[in-house]
């Protein structure tokens, strides 16, 4: 191989030239290079293998294809090249040992968390989660046999009281959606694997730049690729990052069985969007701050749940296990005059987009008690904390002081 195309970097150190490794590379450079700089035909961005797909050299290399005697390709819902590329871009920006990309968040959802638990078995699963996944586990894996409990993860004693001998599985979201509640991973990982069960996690919120999850002791970590890892919202998807090579075929094989891998196409835009997730998280961060800071002292608003806060339940866990200062930019608050004022903050923004999904370039906000979590029972709503007057925000990238302006004069609209 030319040595100019090996994917590791030159960094002067003193008097000598010494050659930095991918895993020694800092995250912003693996954002850019860890998928490789030998592509196909010496490409500088990753070609879009559009093919369903690909030729056998003879009928001798398809049978050894199929029996798993030599590497290759042949279909794309089996493995992909661009499909491939990303999926070791992410290996690499969550530290694990192998990735799986899916067609969507949900997909990606299930894929660590159904594979893995049969008739008979029980799952400990946050009480706060995105709307969807709460009746994934509540609707759709009870009516399989696996029992589940909703627990409050941010408590580690209930915790440890939710644990049964069939327990195998704790699938939790930190920071959760919309409340961002936090929870310790590496306690609750800790708690789990004395008792043999695996930990999968949801990091959407936060994304591989703020929260390295299997580095906390997580078995799993998976994202909804519609958020901050693309960024741009032109892409729905979903990937899990396996810590061990056995968790990461099971997902592997149940992703082949069930069809929901994720299209050649959406990984090229993904990656592309990767590309920018570091400096698009520093702008996120940045202004997630300041705009909680405006929401907090607003006398309209009664409480910003935004884990930087040292009031918020949490805290000190967020500081110990995300990066300094990156708290992401999705969180929620409350509106003193209750839903009717949220109503009319929401009809009178410009520049703030009225709409579902987070981790845009842009600004989103909606109402999640009737749209992102409508399919939750009210019960569980209760318990989550997620009541009518509670508004979700996605700090975008806009020019914070405009930002700002606009929430502003929406707020005052609202009384």
């Amino acid at each position: 191989m030319n040595p100019l195309r090996r994917p590791i970097t030159r960094q002067r150190m003193g008097a000598q030239d010494q050659f930095v490794t991918m895993s020694q590379q800092s995250f912003e450079s693996r954002c850019l290079h860890a998928d490789g700089h030998d592509k196909p035909l010496q490409s500088h961005s990753q070609p879009i293998f559009q093919t369903s797909s690909f030729v056998f050299e003879s009928p001798e290399e398809g049978r050894q294809l199929f029996a798993g005697e030599k590497k290759g390709h042949i279909y794309s819902r089996i493995g992909n090249p661009t499909v491939e590329a990303f999926e070791k871009l992410m290996t690499s920006l969550e530290n694990g040992f192998g990735a799986i990309a899916f067609s969507s968040g949900m997909a990606a959802a299930m894929g660590c968390s159904f594979p893995f638990l049969q008739a008979g078995d029980h799952a400990i699963v946050g009480d706060t989660l995105y709307g969807p996944t709460t009746t994934l586990f509540t609707n759709r894996l009870t009516k399989y046999g696996i029992e589940v409990t909703l627990c409050d993860t941010g408590n580690l004693q209930e915790v440890e009281k939710s644990f049964k001998p069939n327990t195998k599985l704790v699938y939790l979201e930190t920071p959760a959606n919309p409340t961002c509640k936090i929870t310790d991973v590496a306690e609750v990982s800790k708690m789990a694997h004395a008792r043999n069960a695996i930990v999968s996690v949801d990091s959407t919120f936060a994304s591989p730049y703020n929260q390295q999850t299997l580095d906390l002791g997580a078995d799993m970590v998976m994202h909804s690729l519609t958020k901050y890892i693309n960024g741009h919202g032109d892409v729905v998807g979903g990937i899990v990052v396996c810590k061990s090579e056995e968790h990461a075929k099971i997902c592997r094989n149940y992703r082949k069985d069930c069809g929901s891998n994720l299209g050649p196409f959406d990984a090229w835009l993904v990656i592309r969007g990767i590309r920018t997730l570091a400096v698009r998280m520093e702008r996120h961060n940045q202004n997630a701050l300041k705009v909680a800071e405006f929401l907090r002292s607003h006398p309209k608003i009664s409480k910003v749940m935004y884990p930087g806060f040292p009031e918020c339940a949490g805290h000190e866990v967020a500081v110990k296990q995300m990066r300094k200062g990156g708290y992401g930019s999705t969180f929620s608050f409350l509106m003193k005059d209750g839903f009717e004022a949220g109503k009319k903050l929401l009809e009178n923004v410009h520049l703030a987009t009225v709409a579902v999904s987070l981790g845009n370039t842009d600004t989103l906000i909606e109402h999640p008690a009737s749209m992102t979590h409508a399919s939750v029972p009210l019960e569980i709503m209760k318990q989550q904390g997620l009541t009518p007057d509670l508004i979700r925000i996605s700090v975008g990238l806009e020019d914070v002081d405009e930002l700002i302006a606009d929430l502003s004069q929406a707020i005052e609209k609202s009384s």
